[in-house]
């Protein structure tokens, strides 16, 4: 009796926080290929603009922040916006943005520039963790939204540059 009663608890405590992981989901077919950000086309040398100022540094890895004015996507003021190169070519940008309203319309806006997520059925449109891709021919647009703490990420991805960041990863286990 009390091994069936712990395995009810384990069963609801896993299944509980099945609910809380984002749902994984297939990537919407983009359209309109931005083939990089805000007119900076990837692989561009981010060290040769004169809007951008480094924010981190590393060998292979380098970051960059816009020097002035507020960070904005979407019509939208942005808590930050990262451009990152690898290896002194443009390869992603990295969004971060707080409250549900501008979520609404940083996904509406998404959506009109890229494609409708209904093409796929089962994308999660509601939830604690929210998840969607746009995949095109250059790029591929990851949104990831925490309804819990109303934060939201956005990456934008070269498709050929970014795998490389992986190459630049060290195993600090060893």
């Amino acid at each position: 009796m009390h091994c069936l009663l712990i395995s009810r608890i384990i069963l609801v405590l896993l299944m509980s926080y099945a609910l809380l992981l984002p749902t994984p989901v297939s990537a919407v077919p983009m359209i309109n290929d931005p083939k990089g950000f805000q007119d900076i086309p990837w692989g561009a040398a981010l060290t040769l603009r004169s809007d951008l100022a480094p924010a981190r540094t590393g060998p292979h890895i380098n970051e960059y922040r816009a020097k002035t004015g507020s960070p904005s996507f979407a019509n939208e003021e942005m808590a930050s916006i990262l451009y990152t190169s690898v290896d002194d070519q443009f390869a992603r940008v990295t969004i971060r943005y707080h409250g549900d309203a501008i979520h609404k319309r940083v996904l509406a806006y998404l959506e009109a520039q890229f494609g409708p997520l209904e093409r796929i059925p089962g994308q999660m449109t509601r939830g604690l963790n929210q998840q969607y891709t746009w995949r095109g021919t250059d790029t591929e647009i990851n949104l990831t939204y925490q309804a819990s703490t109303e934060r939201g990420f956005i990456f934008i991805d070269s498709r050929t540059l970014a795998p490389r960041f992986n190459d630049h990863i060290t195993d600090s286990a060893e």
